[in-house]
Order: structure tokens, then C-alpha cells, then sequence
């Protein structure tokens, strides 16, 4: 499996492009903006990308989408809670972070909920909903791995202070959820540094005791 991680974006969001190593197709998740940089690296590993993935709909995970959508021709699938949350400028931040989108957003072609998967090449992949962070917040499972958005972050959670948040919410979304799964999956957050299940569990302030 290839991970690649893109720091994009004022907000230096994560974005990940993940490609399978058998038939070369791919996906992106959260292009948060820096186009240009995420579509050179995918050509650069020679990727046919077949989905772009939002982990939820504020504006520093998907400032870029309309670019990469129109250069890679593929789905944009996001949490179907979490529409509102893409389209509305009130809602996706843009208004307050001056991030001004020239164009309208394309419209998700694909709504997800909890339980779909998703395969890319020979790579599957589970939706965990997560909702906390917003209505539609969502985690993606498989190979080992989980690409946590803004649910989860090495020794912190995301934040609840914003519009559709819920502190007891995200937190019931990390116990039943993510602390249901094995210490060795490697965590992708939406921002910072890569973690574990294991490291979470054991270290993080908002999780130990």
C-alpha cells in the first residue's frame, strides 16, 4: 500500500493519497488545498485516482476539491451528515478562515454512512461515523491503518467548539469506535503527526483514566 501525506493549506491540514500497488488505482483524502502539489505528486506515483474522500466538510480539508475533482475525474464521497456542512460557508469555516472559493464546490457523488466500504485497486477500506468534530465526521478503516480526520490526533481530539460540535458526542464516537479497535493500527489524523491505537489509549489526556 502506498500512504503518501501532503501538509496543504493555511491550516496545514493532512491531506493522503493512498494507492494500491496492484493495478495503480488510488484515492484522496481531505485536499485541503495546494492543488497543484497534490496533483503532481499523483502523477509522479503514477496513480489512477478513483475517489476523493472528505473526512468531513470544513473548508482546510476541502479548499482544493473542485481542482482535484476536475483533474482527476473521480467520485467525491463524504458523510451524508455532513452536506450542509460542506456547502454552507457558515458551517465549513471558509467565511471566517477568508478562504474564498472562486467556484461552487462540486456536489458529493457519493453519501456515505457507517458500515460502507470502499475498494481501491486491491486495498478495503470501512467508514466509521464519528460524529463530534461535525454532524458527519468520519474515520476510514482497512490494511492496518485508520485515517482519522479531525476526530482523533497524537495525544489530542479534535475540536468541539464549532458549529454542529459535540464534546460528548466525539467522545463517545473515540470509545465506542476507535478504543474498540487493536493497539497496533497506525493512526493518519487530519493534522499533526502519525500515532497509534496503542499510544491513544495509553497516553492521550482526554482518553487515560
Amino acid at each position: 500500500m502506498i500512504i503518501e501525506k501532503l501538509v496543504v493549506g493555511q491550516l496545514a491540514a493532512n491531506c493522503y493519497i493512498v494507492g494500491s500497488e496492484v493495478g495503480g488505482e488510488g484515492m484522496i483524502i481531505d485536499p485541503g488545498g495546494d492543488a497543484s502539489q497534490i496533483t503532481s505528486r499523483v502523477r509522479e506515483l503514477k496513480l489512477n485516482i478513483k475517489l476523493i474522500v472528505l473526512t468531513h466538510g470544513h473548508s482546510d480539508h476541502a479548499a482544493a476539491l473542485k481542482e482535484i475533482k476536475e483533474a482527476t475525474g473521480a467520485q467525491v464521497a463524504i458523510h451524508a451528515d455532513d452536506t450542509k456542512t460542506l456547502r454552507r460557508r457558515t458551517l465549513n469555516l471558509s467565511l471566517f478562515l477568508g478562504i474564498f472559493y472562486l467556484h461552487p464546490l462540486p456536489s458529493p457523488d457519493r453519501l456515505l454512512k457507517d458500515g460502507d466500504t470502499m475498494d481501491i485497486g486491491s486495498l478495503h477500506f470501512k467508514v466509521l461515523h464519528t460524529p463530534g468534530h461535525s454532524p458527519g465526521s468520519i474515520c476510514l478503516l482497512g490494511e492496518g491503518v485508520l485515517f482519522s480526520g479531525d476526530t482523533l490526533f497524537s495525544l489530542s481530539i479534535g475540536r468541539t467548539d464549532l458549529p454542529g460540535g459535540s464534546f460528548d458526542q466525539l467522545m463517545n464516537s473515540i470509545q465506542s469506535q476507535l478504543m474498540a479497535l487493536d493497539d497496533k493500527i497506525k493512526v493518519y489524523p487530519g493534522h499533526g503527526p502519525e500515532t497509534t491505537i496503542g499510544s491513544e489509549r495509553g497516553g492521550n489526556p482526554f482518553l487515560v483514566g
